[in-house]
């Protein structure tokens, strides 16, 4: 007769790929535990900031009393909430950066986990505070929206995860395994956070980038092994709304009654059409471009658009493919539509559209669907220039009417930009977002 062996907890843990080392455990799996994470240091990648601010959206058709703000100080009409990018600041410019949120909050980017060169991708959060309103002590964290592969203490969700108060601060640690397009947020109190503009946009570029087999730009949404996402020139289109009301209750200290919800400004990368195609502020998270003070420099000629530095036009030479990464993060759908031109769906959700048997599921279409909370990737391929300026025009626009107008005079003023097509001389980009001109 055998002796029966129990199966304790250790022997599980070893057998699942759990080694015990000086009272410690590390995964060998595919999660990365908070001590692995604490023990690899606190060099982060990116410095955020979460605070209040003020942006700039049309003064008319006029709001009373709600927009524009009485309280906002001049060029700005509106109070949000929102995050500010302090990597490479000393401590004192990042205490002068409360006050300084930007809508939408930084876009950033990663590089896909490689496991024959592990690095982990690193973002330290500090709360500011608010500097309108000293009486609220709100915690911030920073929620990577579809991330698949984060653990609880890395989430941002404050019930299962770490928040950050007032004057603290908190390293993230991720292991981006999966290509594709992502948002983040600030998931305390996270319907008013997220309205009031803590959002942002953020991608995973794939392993494949940098081989020029597939496609000559060495450029690709996702591993395809055959250039099928291959393109020579990105853009965020990062999709937001604001309820009047709600951004003056906060800043006048009252209470938004939230199931009165009703968006009044529909925006695009933080910024309302026409000045969806004013310049960029500064916009590389890893090069920014600030002042002495650590402020961010205003787009030139636009003071006003000091806190909204992501521009929405799209820039690109004829025959050149243009990747277009959507993310919705207000709370209605949007649809939207490119005139004149279809767009290549080749991922949503941060996954690409391949079936299970590796059927390729990619569709064309002139419209595209966004609820919130979704991205979308898609690829569109300039056309031959065939005008007589200096390029040609495509819209690209909301197609709910009241979300591409928002009630501006003359037309267009809300989810609206424009793709240029020249026929050439189009500088290769910098970074996303980059007109190249």
């Amino acid at each position: 007769m055998t002796e029966s062996t129990a199966f304790s907890r250790r022997m599980f843990l070893q057998a699942a790929g759990v080694t015990a080392a000086a009272g410690t455990f590390a995964w060998a799996g595919r999660t990365l535990l908070p001590e692995l994470a604490f023990a690899a240091g606190d060099n982060a990648d990116l410095f955020l900031g979460g605070t209040d601010g003020w942006i700039y959206l049309p003064p008319t058709p006029a709001i009373p009393p709600f927009h524009p703000d009485s309280l906002a100080p001049n060029p700005f009409t509106t109070y949000i909430f929102g995050f500010r990018n302090l990597t490479g600041l000393a401590d004192a410019q990042r205490s002068a950066q409360k006050n300084k949120a930007q809508h939408s909050a930084p876009l950033f980017w990663v590089n896909q986990y490689d496991p024959a060169h592990p690095v982990d991708f690193k973002v330290k959060l500090t709360n500011l505070g608010l500097q309108q309103r000293p009486d609220l002590f709100d915690a911030h964290t920073l929620h990577w929206h579809g991330f698949r592969n984060v653990i609880p203490f890395f989430d941002g969700e404050p019930t299962g995860s770490v928040s950050v108060p007032t004057g603290r601060e908190f390293t993230y640690v991720y292991r981006p395994r999966d290509p594709g397009t992502y948002m983040y947020h600030c998931h305390v109190e996270d319907v008013e956070h997220v309205h009031m503009g803590m959002t942002g946009l953020v991608f995973v570029r794939p392993l494949q980038d940098g081989n020029t087999a597939f496609y000559p730009s060495g450029k690709y949404l996702y591993n395809d092994a055959d250039g099928s996402t291959g393109y020579d020139r990105e853009f965020a289109m990062f999709l937001s709304e604001v309820w009047a009301e709600a951004h003056w209750s906060d800043a006048h200290i009252q209470l938004p009654e939230w199931s009165d919800y009703r968006a009044d400004f529909a925006l695009l990368n933080g910024r309302v059409y026409p000045d969806t195609i004013a310049p960029n502020g500064s916009i590389d998270p890893f090069h920014p471009v600030r002042d002495a003070s650590g402020d961010l420099v205003a787009p030139a000629g636009r003071p006003e658009l000091r806190y909204q530095p992501h521009s929405s036009l799209v820039n690109c030479n004829a025959g050149e493919k243009v990747a277009l990464r959507f993310s919705n993060l207000g709370f209605r759908e949007s649809a939207m539509t490119l005139t004149g031109l279809r767009m290549r769906v080749v991922g949503r959700d941060a996954t690409p559209m391949i079936g299970r048997d590796g059927t390729n599921t990619s569709y064309e279409t002139d419209t595209l669907n966004i609820g919130p909370g979704e991205s979308y990737d898609v690829i569109v391929t300039a056309p031959p220039y065939q005008g007589s300026g200096a390029y040609d025009t495509y819209m690209l626009y909301n197609r709910a009417y009241a979300r591409s107008d928002n009630r501006a005079p003359g037309g267009f003023g809300g989810q609206a930009t424009e793709i240029r097509v020249y026929p050439g001389g189009v500088a290769p980009q910098a970074y996303p977002n980059d007109w190249g001109v």
